[in-house]
């Protein structure tokens, strides 16, 4: 029998009472480790972190806590070589992608922790300037946000097991919020590895972070008014979160992040360069991760007169895709992470091939090291219809999310018609623009950014150092209005907000000088 992780909660590892749920690789089919949250004292573990956590963190400024995320990122450094083990194992990916996971965890802490040491010795922020109330300047309002007295609970998805866990923790952990995180139990492995590393460095007061594994049944049972919640993964289950009674009753904060039929737009009238780009961002959206990102591109706009061109850019980019065990350095995309995944992927395929013709499917090719019976492979598919008009006529396609290697080619009739079709994703994570028209491009951008959380607009001038419509910078914005979920994580400073509690303090300009002084005292 495989081994059972411990949780590390209260101050303490400790193992749950019952047998586990096994995590398996997703290629080989073999049990790995095991995890399990029966019998823990939920409740004294989350007042540990509430009372001795957070306390430990508010005691200290910004610029001491951002040199703690700094300790944090040398331990994740120092250990990155084991996560990628973990990583091909249990999550299935190649190199490139575990590195996407884990160099982008690492990468997000170290940004937090800059933003540390240039917000300083303060231990709360000033939002804005203080403005007049009444005729004289005397009496005055200065709103300020300062840390929230309880505890941060994320509940993760199982795609991005180590970033998934940092780019929450990092500006949680920098506002002064203890941090308890649930795993995707799929994955759950490297998250705990992580964990377990940065708990043996000591270098985050004790309470700070504790990690649950296994079943998520009586976590939100905790959560008191001045906690948050933070949720990555179905709109399903962000349903049953927000219908809690500690958000319905106790308000609790709450973040979700959840599905988004993300898009890509050709501009009309673009040469071969902006088409180029498209059908390279396309396909490496495609296949980065197995296609298991929340932001990636679901389905694929272009003008009519150039769908068969993109259709035929985008599958020779698809065709040199070699898919199968992660383990041989020939193989380009690894597996899905597991074999509910797969079937979910397979019934998304067959429901959008209902609406649409397979443009391109690499699964009559061969896997390379992996049983077809056996593991977890997906071969990329690209799916398309033929009229402006079908594009318009189709419903699956606007409404189903395929979380895997799959995505739609689309042509439009023109810009009004594009921008509709856009939006029928009702709300999404991202959507990136193609051309070389700067004008057109940032009216495109300005249209769609009521429903999106971010536009990616890739140009010829910036093809080199663009960073991908996937990749989730901290600097930017991450999340999306309607189906994407509502909320917003990461955008720099803009990350700590949701940490933090905004109050009007209404006083004398004396008193509200004094206040600054106070806020900004070592």
């Amino acid at each position: 029998m495989s081994e059972l992780l411990p949780n590390f909660l209260a101050g303490r590892w400790q193992t749950g009472n019952g047998p586990g749920i096994p995590l398996r690789d997703p290629v080989l089919g073999d049990e790995l480790v095991r995890v399990d949250s029966g019998g823990l004292d939920l409740a004294a573990g989350f007042a540990f972190a509430r009372e001795r956590g957070g306390a430990a963190l508010r005691a200290l400024s910004y610029r001491e806590r951002g040199a703690l995320l700094m300790a944090v990122v040398k331990v994740l450094q120092a250990k990155r070589d084991g996560y990628g083990e973990i990583s091909t194992r249990n999550s299935g990916t190649v190199k490139g992608d575990t590195a996407v996971d884990v160099d982008g965890a690492i990468y997000t802490v170290g940004v937090y922790a800059k933003l540390g040491a240039e917000l300083g010795d303060r231990h709360a922020l000033l939002d804005g300037e203080a403005e007049r109330l009444g005729h004289g300047a005397s009496f005055q309002s200065q709103h300020v946000l300062t840390p929230t007295r309880g505890v941060a609970l994320f509940i993760n998805a199982f795609n991005f097991p180590a970033w998934g866990l940092w780019e929450k923790a990092a500006p949680a952990l920098l506002s002064g919020v203890p941090v308890i995180v649930k795993p995707a139990t799929a994955t759950a492995w490297l998250t705990q590895r992580m964990v377990a590393d940065v708990v043996a460095a000591g270098v985050l007061p004790e309470g700070a972070l504790s990690i649950v594994c296994g079943s998520s049944k009586g976590l939100l049972d905790q959560l008191q008014p001045f906690d948050v919640v933070s949720f990555t993964g179905s709109a399903q289950t962000a349903v049953l979160i927000r219908s809690h009674a500690a958000v319905t009753e106790r308000s609790v904060r709450v973040n979700i992040e959840a599905d988004s039929l993300n898009s890509a737009l050709l501009l009309p009238g673009q040469g071969e360069a902006a088409l180029d780009l498209l059908a390279k961002e396309v396909a490496r959206e495609m296949t980065v991760k197995s296609g298991q990102k929340c932001t990636a591109i679901r389905r694929v706009f272009v003008p009519e007169s150039q769908y068969a061109q993109a259709a035929a850019a985008i599958s020779a980019r698809l065709q040199k895709t070699t898919v199968g065990d992660p383990r041989n350095e020939a193989v380009r995309m690894g597996a899905l992470v597991n074999r509910e995944q797969k079937d979910a992927v397979l019934a998304g395929l067959a429901e959008l091939r209902k609406e649409a013709e397979v443009l391109f499917d690499r699964s009559a090719q061969f896997l390379l090291d992996a049983d077809p019976a056996l593991s977890c492979c997906v071969a990329p598919t690209l799916l398309g219809v033929r009229t402006a008009q079908a594009s318009e006529q189709a419903q699956r396609i606007h409404d189903v999310e395929v979380f895997g290697p799959v995505a739609t080619l689309l042509p439009y009739r023109d810009m009004p018609q594009a921008l509709a079709l856009v939006r029928r994703g009702q709300g999404s994570l991202v959507v990136s623009l193609y051309g070389s028209d700067a004008p057109a491009l940032a009216a495109a951008a300005a249209e769609l950014a009521d429903s999106h959380g971010r536009v990616h607009v890739i140009s010829p001038d910036v093809a080199a150092g663009q960073t991908g419509h996937g990749n989730v910078m901290p600097q930017s914005l991450h999340g999306g209005p309607g189906r994407a979920g509502g909320g917003e994580e990461l955008g720099g400073r803009r990350g700590l907000n949701f940490y933090h509690r905004r109050c009007a303090i209404q006083a004398s300009a004396g008193v509200l000088d004094a206040l600054q002084a106070h806020i900004t005292k070592p």
